[in-house]
């Protein structure tokens, strides 16, 4: 990226970050209608978190100066909502926990929280809520290398409503990361109707990766005839990238190709697609043929890769 292309990012970053402090009320002196501010109300929460805690480890969770802390914590202490004990196993240290007082305050603070999210979720519709959540994720583990384990994730064989949300995030995917044209989706959802149609459920299948109940990801298995089947339509939605599903969907893949009896396997894909490719040359699979062509409205290179599944 030359500095000019950062240069122009820049005002972008910065016009997010002033409208996400007005709208979750960073600048607002009193916070969820109370009378304390967005920190006073962060330190409460980790001490709800924690039966007891030290200073050094609120300032490792939420990164505040220890002079304002130490002022915040001397507050509390007047206000009769936390209590300060010396630690038993090391002299040294002071223990911080909330008060019965300070756990009442948590407990208004928690409660006007959930509401207000809720308040503003029950504003947009699943689909918009899904893009919210999932585009909130991704901010934060692009930024975060200490975000917070993801939820567990659950690969399962499709069902209804899966092949329209395969064929809708394949074209709103493709069309925002590429440029392709609407004959992409068109081509995604020619693919599935003929699978789902014509295709033989034995030997070919539809996977969906599924994280806290929202679809993530999507894999096909289809018969390439000939002993070969066809690894087709890997999406991995931006939020759960870098987590390794793509590479356990094709390992999914590659499992169930070789028990139905499939003697070899290959793709199709494009040599735009850089991350698919390398989880391709990760799995076994080699590239074998390539051929300019132009397709949905850009100009490619097509890339057929191959696997033996026998070795």
């Amino acid at each position: 990226m030359t500095d000019t292309e950062l240069r122009h990012r820049i005002p972008i970053l910065r016009r997010f970050n002033r409208f996400y402090t007005r709208r979750i009320g960073v600048l607002r002196r009193e916070f969820l209608q109370s009378p304390y501010s967005l920190a006073q109300a962060r330190v409460i929460f980790e001490l709800a978190q924690r039966k007891q805690t030290t200073a050094g480890e609120l300032l490792g969770a939420l990164g505040l100066d220890p002079g304002y802390l130490s002022r915040l914590m001397r507050g509390f202490e007047k206000e009769e909502l936390i209590i300060r004990e010396r630690s038993a196993a090391d002299g040294r240290q002071w223990l911080l926990r909330l008060t019965p007082a300070g756990e009442a305050v948590f407990a208004t603070l928690n409660q006007r929280s959930n509401s207000e999210a809720e308040t503003l979720l029950r504003k947009l519709s699943a689909e918009e809520q899904t893009r919210l959540l999932g585009a909130m994720q991704a901010i934060e583990a692009i930024l975060d290398d200490a975000a917070e384990d993801l939820p567990p994730t659950i690969i399962r064989r499709h069902r209804a409503g899966d092949i329209g949300w395969i064929t809708y995030r394949h074209g709103q995917n493709y069309a925002a990361e590429y440029g392709f044209d609407e004959s992409f989706e068109a081509l995604v959802a020619k693919i599935l109707a003929d699978l789902v149609l014509e295709g033989d459920p034995q030997r070919e299948a539809i996977w969906i990766a599924e994280r806290d109940g929202e679809r993530v990801a999507s894999i096909v298995c289809a018969d390439a005839g000939k002993g070969v089947a066809q690894l087709r339509l890997l999406l991995v939605e931006p939020q759960a990238r870098g987590s390794g599903l793509g590479g356990a969907l094709i390992d999914e893949c590659l499992r169930f190709a070789r028990q139905v009896g499939y003697r070899s396997i290959k793709l199709w894909t494009q040599s735009i697609l850089n991350t698919a490719r390398h989880l391709y040359e990760k799995a076994g699979f080699r590239l074998v043929e390539k051929e300019e062509h132009r397709s949905f409205g850009k100009n490619l290179v097509a890339e057929i890769w191959a696997m033996d599944l026998n070795d």
